[in-house]
């Protein structure tokens, strides 16, 4: 009897576990079906999101591509992808709804896996995330794009990494553009050890940093410019607004039992979903220990290895993540902040790591499955 294994989500996670699971665990599982669904057609590298909304620095392809076009090779009976996205799921009788352009599916699985990450907290419309269809993201970067060349002054919203490294490729581009970064805290990148470094940084492109500035409400005014109120009553007026703060899961699918009170899925240390057989979860959609693309990738390959051990029968293991925590944040296109554990790393270090390329030479790989 076949053995069929729901995949939901086809980002970083998603694609790791599916690919994982058709190439190496079919092997020797030979009923097995793996079903892809993604609300996305296209596999979206959102790391080279703050480059994109620069015009004329990166092409699309080179962040957004099919995602059926990299499991093409496989045969039929062992691999599907859907375009949908799911809106409903009963964990008891092992059930998932689907929504898709030609109706809803009701898909039966024998193991789900939960990779269906995060969208950006709130109404904003803002890229960083794959939040729509691939028309809607696309969308939202050119139009991003073209707002950021017009603009003259442009204030960004939250000063974590992604709001970091926007305020940075923009100043790095546009010598003559005013940029504020604001943070809600009392240090930008929430008091991180790279802090310090990544303010002188961002000092020396030009941008300006205003600590303790949190935003209370933007409203965009009749002549297109967006008035900034901030929690403290001071008022910012603008050419662009482009908010980088807050995330919340992609679990509106789910019943609430299986959930914690942030509305993050709840796990072991197997990433198994608690209170639900057969159900596992990677990536975004845990935020343990937090989110992020190397901490997503271990998640997956640990989440492929246990299906596959019970699909042979055999009890799961712990899954590891890297030894240390490891953080990195390009700060332009030249310099960067980063660290091992506690021990910063040289800017060059991160500039070749993570801001030469923003990783985008790495999508190739894992769209084809070709890195596992």
């Amino acid at each position: 009897m076949t053995q069929t294994i729901v995949v939901l989500g086809g980002s970083y996670a998603g694609l790791q576990v599916a690919h994982r699971l058709v190439k190496n665990t079919r092997k020797t599982v030979k009923d097995l079906k793996v079903i892809l669904v993604s609300k996305n057609s296209h596999f979206y590298w959102n790391l080279a999101s703050v480059r994109a909304i620069i015009p004329g620095i990166v092409k699309d392809e080179e962040f957004s591509q099919p995602i059926e076009k990299g499991f093409a090779k496989y045969p039929s009976e062992a691999f599907e992808f859907i375009v949908g996205s799911a809106e409903a799921s009963d964990l008891v009788a092992k059930t998932v709804t689907v929504s898709t352009a030609g109706g809803d599916r009701v898909l039966s699985y024998d193991h789900l896996v939960l990779a269906t990450g995060t969208r950006t907290a709130g109404d904003d419309v803002v890229p960083w995330k794959a939040s729509g269809t691939h028309e809607e993201i696309m969308d939202q970067i050119h139009k991003t794009a073209e707002r950021v060349k017009t603009a003259k002054h442009i204030v960004v919203a939250g000063a974590g990494a992604t709001g970091v490294e926007v305020a940075g490729e923009i100043r790095y581009e546009y010598k003559d553009k005013e940029v504020l970064l604001l943070s809600g805290d009392a240090h930008i990148l929430g008091g991180d050890v790279t802090a310090g470094s990544a303010e002188t940084e961002l000092k020396k492109l030009g941008v300006t940093v205003q600590t303790g500035a949190r935003v209370d409400r933007a409203v965009v005014l009749p002549d297109g410019k967006t008035e900034v109120t901030l929690q403290n009553g001071q008022t910012i007026l603008t050419d662009l607004y482009l908010p980088t703060m807050g995330m919340a899961p992609n679990t509106e699918y789910l019943p609430s039992s299986v959930l914690k009170a942030d509305k993050f899925v709840a796990i072991d240390e197997f990433y198994r979903v608690k209170d639900a057989a057969n159900v596992w979860a990677a990536g975004d959609i845990v935020w343990t220990p937090r989110g992020g693309f190397v901490i997503a990738d271990k998640q997956a390959a640990g989440v492929a290895k246990n299906i596959d051990l019970a699909l042979h029968g055999k009890g799961p293991t712990p899954v590891k993540l890297l030894p240390m925590d490891v953080f990195v944040c390009a700060v332009g296109r030249g310099r960067g902040v980063g660290r091992m554990g506690s021990v910063k790393l040289f800017s060059y270090l991160v500039y070749m790591a993570k801001g030469k390329t923003l990783g985008m030479q790495m999508m190739p790989g894992i769209l084809n499955g070709t890195n596992y």
